[in-house]
């Protein structure tokens, strides 16, 4: 891994980190501030809330800004907001914490994925990209449950403070290794960054990210009662299950690089393709136990390979100015995820069973699938007739 890189990878583990290992903490959090356990799961929402309205309002305002003091900006950022996480005295500030870190979470990734892609040949960018979400990827392997542990045993105030250690090894690593004149700003400026959103290719590569994103977690938000439900797994065997799952997208993050500098709109098109069929197999199989661990984690591994040929589809669309359109498509990756658990939760609200759940995943990814042959078919230039010679 080229050192540039692996200094964003350090980061994408602080952030991915930061956003997920809540999750395992809820109860320490819920009885240590004195709120309940669904109070304390919206902290969850909050971070989420501030990647979607925090991406475009950081891209915009670093629109002309060299991109290396920007990534180191905002790692800091993030190095800030988990200090202030830990020291929250209250429930509000905890809240208030979590918000301002996620405004530079959608930036971040947006940013550093087109910087990653331009310390590399062409024709290897998706595999750069990948290397660097792969930081996010290992985040859910180690980051997750390392700083779970670490809760239950020292307070959840150490999690946060061992993210802030591991925070300023990144800011370090990227002001140190990552070259001053990489991926300068467009010379369209702020103006230049807005125009490209005028494209029709943009918004679509966005809608199949948020698409693939809210099939995903229309059923994994509820992946813990369909495991126990429905295959039968104990609540111990779920972590390992999950950790499975986590596996499965770190591998699927290399590959869906490496096809994607191969074959990219194939790519995408073929592997939501499998995961609407995985989705539709595991409504049809998930109650045997051997089964749906198999399935999940190569649900782990379809949902991975499709972020790197998503990114880079984006900042191809843009490429005239691709910063803010690859930051808006992180948060159109947190669109997905917000609208995928509220469309699961409708669902089961209207009676659809955790067993059938799955197919409601299925049927966004198919919608994914038709979105994406649609934009694969926009590039396609018509075809020139002669005057005067019939069209075959």
């Amino acid at each position: 891994m080229p050192l540039p890189i692996l200094a964003l990878a350090i980061a994408s583990f602080c952030i991915g980190t930061t956003e997920f290992v809540i999750m395992g903490l809820l109860p320490e959090v819920a009885a240590d501030l004195g709120v309940s356990i669904p109070s304390a799961g919206l902290l969850v929402t909050g971070y989420a809330l501030g990647v979607v309205f925090g991406a475009p309002v950081i891209a915009l305002a670093t629109a002309h800004l060299p991109r290396k003091p920007v990534l180191v900006g905002l790692a800091s950022l993030f190095v800030v907001g988990n200090l202030f996480c830990a020291i929250a005295p209250n429930y509000w500030t905890l809240m208030a914490a979590r918000v301002f870190t996620a405004f530079g979470h959608g930036a971040f990734f947006g940013i550093g994925s087109v910087v990653a892609a331009s310390l590399v040949p062409r024709n290897k960018r998706a595999s750069a990209m990948a290397l660097m979400f792969a930081g996010l990827t290992l985040s859910n392997i180690l980051g997750v449950p390392g700083g779970t542990a670490l809760g239950e045993a020292f307070g959840w105030r150490a999690t946060f403070l061992a993210v802030v250690g591991i925070g300023l090894i990144s800011v370090a690593a990227i002001a140190w290794l990552v070259p001053s004149d990489v991926a300068q700003p467009s010379s369209g400026g702020l103006l230049g960054e807005v125009r490209v959103l005028g494209k029709l290719q943009v918004w679509l590569a966005m809608l199949i990210s948020a698409l693939a994103s809210a099939s995903l977690f229309t059923v994994f938000t509820y992946i813990k009662p369909y495991l126990t439900d429905v295959s039968g797994l104990s609540t111990g065997a779920v972590t390992w299950v999950l950790l499975l799952f986590g596996g499965g997208m770190t591998i699927g993050n290399i590959i869906g690089g490496r096809l994607a500098d191969w074959k990219l709109m194939p790519t995408v098109i073929g592997t939501l393709l499998m995961l609407a069929l995985l989705l539709l197999g595991f409504a049809q199989f998930g109650a045997v136990a051997v089964v749906a661990i198999s399935m999940v984690f190569l649900w782990g591994l379809l949902v991975f390979v499709v972020v790197p040929p998503l990114q880079i589809r984006v900042v191809e669309a843009a490429s005239e100015a691709p910063n803010l359109a690859a930051t808006l498509n992180q948060g159109a990756f947190n669109v997905g995820n917000a609208s995928g658990a509220w469309i699961g939760g409708l669902a089961l609200s209207f009676g659809v069973s955790y067993a059938n759940l799955p197919l409601v995943g299925a049927a966004l990814a198919l919608l994914a699938v038709a979105v994406a042959v649609m934009s694969q078919a926009l590039d396609r230039p018509a075809p020139v007739v002669a005057l005067g010679t019939p069209a075959e």
